[in-house]
Formats: structure tokens, sequence, C-alpha cells
């Protein structure tokens, strides 16, 4: 029984460290992803007033 909870002491911080990074870089991934949502959005209505500008 201790060498399973070593073995288990010893595998458990990895494993969160792991998780933590991997919500991180979602995170950061969905943000990203996101802002160049809007940019576009925002690209494509200034080109719309541009072109309703235009005689």
């Amino acid at each position: 029984m201790d060498l399973f909870l070593e073995i288990l002491g010893s595998i458990t911080p990895p494993i969160f460290i792991g998780l933590l990074f991997w919500f991180i870089m979602r995170a950061i991934i969905r943000s990203d992803s996101k802002e160049r949502q809007v940019y576009a959005e925002i690209e494509a209505e200034e080109r719309a007033k541009l072109e309703a500008k235009k005689p």
C-alpha cells in the first residue's frame, strides 16, 4: 500500500501541472480566435462603409 501511495504522490503533481497548462493554452487560443473574429467583423463593416461612400 505504501508503494501505491508513493506512486500516486509522484504522479499527481505532473498531472495537475499538465491540466493547468492545458487550460491556460486553451484560454489563450480561444481568446485569440474570438479576437480575430471580432476584428474581421469590424473590418467588414468598415469596407461596407467605404463602398457606400464611393460614387
